[in-house]
């Protein structure tokens, strides 16, 4: 999908690494995978974006502080 411009990936982790290890403090109660902290982390970047997951914590996760992230998934 990558290949044939389906998907398209603009994300660095090194100019992001503060946020991110914000993300994970935030949630390391349930404990926050570095892959989930960098799809939040994009959901903040892309406000237009949708994450697609089967991953039920993103019920839970917020962008920005309070904001619910758009999900395509089957919950």
């Amino acid at each position: 999908m990558l290949s044939d411009g389906f998907l398209k990936l603009e994300f660095s982790l090194a100019p992001e690494v503060e946020r991110i290890n914000a993300l994970m403090e935030k949630y390391a109660d349930l404990p926050m995978s570095l892959a989930d902290a960098c799809l939040v982390r994009m959901s903040e970047l892309y406000d237009d974006a949708a994450v697609f997951t089967v991953d039920q914590d993103f019920l839970i996760y917020r962008k920005q502080g309070r904001k619910k992230i758009p999900l395509i998934s089957p919950f």
